[in-house]
């Protein structure tokens, strides 16, 4: 079989308005700003993926995404001529995390491993199962979790009114695992409303409550919350304290029983193993486009499960259908999932960039996928138009 030889490579910065705006901790945000990656090999075949550069998460931006696909991978996908599958997944593992300066652009590659991954399933003709059995996971593989895994309501930040009001929304349309963003004035009230419409529900067993933080809490201030939230059965708490602070957390769990689950602390597997030493890993928050592509994010999953870590699978906001597709194809392998996020498409983007938009189904259902690759058909004559200024393209 010929080589797939790597073409050329073109980003696309987008700038997609939300149908609302999100509020958080960490961030307002009224546009989605994703950053497409599309890897055309010189059969001809495309591969797309998707990242989104959040400085507060991994250090990066829109910028230093497109300076690291251009000064780091560009030199890298050179050399990239596999004749067999397995040969393009080994090269496919081995992309860079750091740049020249040694900083993290775990985003980056994560936008350049789903294209990559995307082009080579289509090229060999294979699927999400070949790269599990590639992997060598054991327990892994369809249907995974996406028979069981129902995708989680989130409800940020904000104004009482405007929380309530989606609430009430994503109840009426079956959703029942709920998280609820904190971390701001407010929050308390907040909390006790949102608390007292489910629990008839929670005492039933039918839905659940979980809380996000984004690191914004200090040591006090979790003790104080946590304490004061007693009333509240909450199935878990996500990054109450900003990462470098992990050590902080043996007394939240000495403290309280709630479950601490990690985002910003976990974006790498050495962040993984030096969670689960220190013995304070409840749960992994793994969103793809923060963990460095479906490859490690499924590396950090087979770790949780060895150790028995709750899993999530989480997303960025303003997600398009190309970054959803990549997560239904972890649910598909992935099992034991307890919450899914993500899939949320014409609810919250005012447009999207594949011919045929993914969004959860009544009661946060995942919808299926079809084809062999990561499952969607992106629309070159969307991404031209979302794109803010013209694409980057890079010349092998």
């Amino acid at each position: 079989m010929p080589a797939a030889v790597v073409h050329c490579i073109t980003l696309f910065p987008l700038t997609i308005p939300l149908r609302r705006k999100v509020i958080h901790a960490a961030s307002r945000r009224a546009l989605a700003d994703p950053v497409v990656a599309a890897v055309e090999l010189t059969s001809g075949i495309i591969g797309y993926g998707e990242t989104h550069a959040r400085h507060y998460v991994t250090g990066e931006t829109v910028d230093s995404v497109s300076e690291a696909v251009s000064g780091v991978y560009a030199p890298v996908l050179m050399d990239f001529h596999p004749t067999s599958f397995p040969e393009a997944l080994e090269a496919i593992e081995l992309l860079p995390w750091r740049d020249a300066k040694n900083h993290l652009i775990a985003a980056a590659r994560a936008a350049v491993e789903l294209a990559l991954l995307d082009a080579a399933m289509r090229a060999f003709g294979r699927d999400i199962n070949d790269v599990v059995q590639w992997m060598g996971l054991p327990g892994f593989g369809t249907p995974g979790s996406a028979r069981q895994v129902r995708y989680s309501g989130v409800l940020a930040a904000g104004e009482l009114a405007s929380t309530l009001r989606q609430l009430r929304l994503m109840y009426w349309a079956g959703l029942r695992e709920f998280k609820l963003k904190v971390g701001l004035e407010g929050d308390r009230d907040r909390l006790q409303r949102v608390a007292s419409y489910l629990e008839r529900a929670i005492t039933k067993g039918r839905a659940s409550l979980r809380l996000d933080v984004n690191g914004r809490w200090s040591k006090d201030e979790a003790i104080e919350w946590l304490s004061d939230a007693a009333y509240v059965p909450i199935a878990a708490v996500e990054q109450p304290l900003p990462r470098g602070n992990e050590d902080d957390l043996l007394i939240l769990r000495d403290l309280f029983d709630t479950p601490i689950i990690h985002d910003e602390s976990l974006i790498t597997i050495e962040d993984a193993h030096r969670l689960i030493d220190l013995g304070a890993a409840d749960g992994f928050n793994i969103r793809i486009s923060k963990c460095g592509g479906l490859i490690p994010s499924l590396r950090l999953a087979a770790l949780a499960r060895r150790k028995g870590v709750r899993l999530q699978l989480g997303c960025m906001v303003g997600e398009t259908s190309i970054l959803s597709a990549a997560g239904l194809r972890f649910l598909e392998v992935c099992p034991g999932v307890m919450w899914a996020e993500g899939c949320f498409g014409s609810l919250l983007l005012s447009t999207d960039t594949v011919t045929r938009p993914l969004r959860f189904g009544y009661g946060g259902r995942p919808p299926r996928l079809r084809g062999r690759s990561l499952g969607v058909e992106v629309d070159p004559q969307r991404l031209r138009l979302l794109c803010e200024d013209h694409p980057i393209v890079i010349n092998l």
